[in-house]
């Protein structure tokens, strides 16, 4: 082999160490990546699982209709109030649904997408602010596209809290809480002969806390304050956190001294669990 040969035959191997060196440092590079997307990989399952263990899901659907095409003037105070309460809430660790003025067609994709969301450790809390009227013994939240003549169309058009209740039975949620403002004079209320003021009963099916704004057949003034005298109370004491049946039973006490006995909310219970609020609350 002569000297040409030689220089070609050295630069032929540094070449080919230099490409093999190329491809190792890819190869391991590649392969770090992969290490390191398997580990990320891991800790987001990790977090995951940590994250969701011992913690019961808490769930809230509220509505806070105002602008009713057939009431002289708006309904403020509900939309305030659904508001206030779904800030209240979110701090108290609820995921809110909170809808505005709703359509039946928006109140019903309301109802579904709770529905959904329900699981057998689910703690859920639905919130109605606007019209309400009874028909056949059962309470009905009306919207704000309700047209109303007769009392077929109440159980039409409206959305049954009866009917919502047992949904979240039939779910399996863990408890139930329902807060329901609508014992107001509404605009249908002479429109058919066997209309009746206020609101049925309510039942609490099994393991439920229901709170409605007075007693049955009853109907209340709305006051000049920026939130509902129930909502107003019940804000009070849900931020000053308890037990969901201290709240009810606090805010029910102080709205029938405040009114000289003039406004008495009905609470109705069946409540088995122990279901508190505050950020630190367990259940």
């Amino acid at each position: 082999m002569n000297v040409r040969q030689l220089e070609l035959s050295r630069r032929t191997i540094a070449v080919a160490a230099a490409l093999i060196g190329t491809v190792s440092l890819v190869i391991g590079a590649h392969a770090a990546l992969n290490m390191r997307a398997i580990d990320a990989a891991k800790a987001v399952a990790t977090d995951e699982v940590t994250g969701s263990i011992g913690q019961s899901s808490r769930l809230a659907l509220v509505i806070g209709n105002g602008h009713y095409p057939d009431a002289s003037a708006p309904l403020t105070q509900s939309i305030n109030d659904a508001r206030a309460l779904s800030s209240s809430l979110r701090k108290n660790g609820f995921d809110v649904d909170m809808v505005e003025d709703a359509t039946k067609d928006d109140m019903v994709r309301a109802v579904n997408r709770l529905k959904s969301g329900i699981k057998r450790d689910t703690v859920v809390m639905l919130f109605f602010g606007g019209y309400g009227v009874q028909a056949g013994r059962e309470s009905y939240m009306l919207p704000v596209d309700a047209v109303i003549w007769k009392e077929s169309d109440v159980r039409r058009q409206g959305v049954s809290i009866d009917g919502v209740l047992d949904m979240m039975k039939e779910q399996g949620a863990k408890a139930k809480l329902v807060v329901v403002d609508a014992s107001r004079r509404n605009p249908y209320e002479r429109r058919f002969r066997s209309y009746s003021h206020g609101l049925a009963p309510i039942s609490a099916t099994d393991n439920a806390l229901i709170l409605s704004s007075a007693s049955p057949g009853k109907v209340v003034d709305d006051g000049k304050g920026e939130h509902s005298v129930l909502v107003g109370e019940f804000l009070t004491n849900l931020n000053a956190q308890g037990s969901a049946e201290s709240v009810f039973n606090k805010t029910r006490v102080a709205i029938s001294r405040a009114s000289e006995g003039d406004q008495v909310p009905t609470i109705s219970s069946s409540l088995l669990e122990d279901v508190h609020f505050g950020e630190a609350a367990g259940g």
